[in-house]
């Protein structure tokens, strides 16, 4: 079952307390499709400008990736620089450039529109609603949005809500989206707006997945060494959605481990700069964190029995 993915296509310039790298790839289309394409096929729509490194990208095309939807334009390439704090829990924006992405107006290819799960990345709300008008008949639609999205486009983000079948957010986001500082009122209130079930990102705590009668929590992957967490949310949505392609199941069982492969493939995110772990993750390497994680949750019961 092949994914539909909408969003930035960029580079980066990262500092972290691991060390530092500049004009590497990155953005959210580039994260997605890295984790996705070890489970499923991935065609991506974006824009890059005549100054994007391309060839950085072969390994994606050798696994799969179609990039017919990767329109390339004179000008420069959106460009983003960040820099993370001592203990990677907060971050600052040292450069925005859009360039070509300014004018980013996605069109879907004819041979993508039956695409049967659509993955809208984070980008302007009206764009996401642009996308879905271009697509046929998909099973699933999942999107990400941010603070600026909800602060500044909340009318078209509501629109966007209406249409969704999975939100994938951080616990910020959610709580900010909802008004609500309970976790679990405001995954109910995004809910009610649209979303079947909604996917809170936790970071070092790991994931929740909030359905209609039921949620999941999913632990974090003990990760040895952070290196960088730049496009770890996009790498979650990926792996979480790679899993439902390549079963063609979403029920609960289904769900369950897809928020497990999306907490692995999240992890190894963080382990290099830019999308480098996934250069060599090879698909029995996933396989293996996820059986430690599902190891993890079976403790679990056994563990809480056991606190006094």
């Amino acid at each position: 079952m092949e994914i539909l993915s909408v969003g930035s296509v960029a580079l980066d310039a990262v500092e972290t307390p691991a060390g530092s790298v500049d004009g590497v790839v990155g953005g959210s289309a580039v994260f997605f499709s890295a984790a996705a394409s070890l489970l499923a096929p991935v065609r991506v729509v974006g824009v890059v400008g005549d100054d994007y490194p391309i060839a950085r990208l072969r390994f994606l095309r050798d696994r799969g990736v179609d990039f017919t939807g990767l329109a390339r334009l004179p000008g420069q390439s959106f460009f983003w620089g960040g820099r993370y704090s001592d203990d990677f829990r907060t971050r600052e924006t040292t450069l925005t450039r859009l360039g070509v992405f300014a004018a980013f107006d996605p069109s879907v290819p004819a041979g993508y529109r039956d695409s049967k799960i659509v993955f809208l990345g984070n980008i302007d709300p009206e764009l996401q609603l642009g996308v879905l008008g271009q697509v046929r008949a998909p099973e699933v639609v999942a999107a990400d949005t941010m603070n600026f999205w909800i602060e500044r486009t909340r009318d078209a983000l509501m629109r966007v809500l209406a249409r969704l079948d999975i939100l994938v957010v951080n616990d910020e986001e959610s709580r900010q989206l909802a008004g609500e500082d309970d976790l679990a009122a405001a995954a109910r209130w995004i809910r009610q707006r649209g979303p079947t079930l909604v996917v809170v990102k936790r970071g070092e705590d790991g994931a929740v997945l909030f359905a209609d009668d039921w949620t999941f929590s999913c632990p974090a992957c003990t990760v040895e060494r952070i290196t960088d967490p730049t496009g770890a949310g996009d790498a979650f949505a990926g792996g979480f959605l790679g899993h439902l392609a390549r079963t063609g199941s979403n029920d609960a069982a289904a769900l369950r481990k897809a928020t497990m492969y999306g907490t692995a493939t999240g992890s190894y995110a963080v382990e290099a700069f830019s999308v480098d772990r996934f250069r060599t993750l090879s698909l029995p390497e996933l396989e293996a964190r996820v059986r430690d994680l599902e190891a993890a949750v079976a403790a679990e019961p056994r563990l809480a029995a056991a606190r006094p």
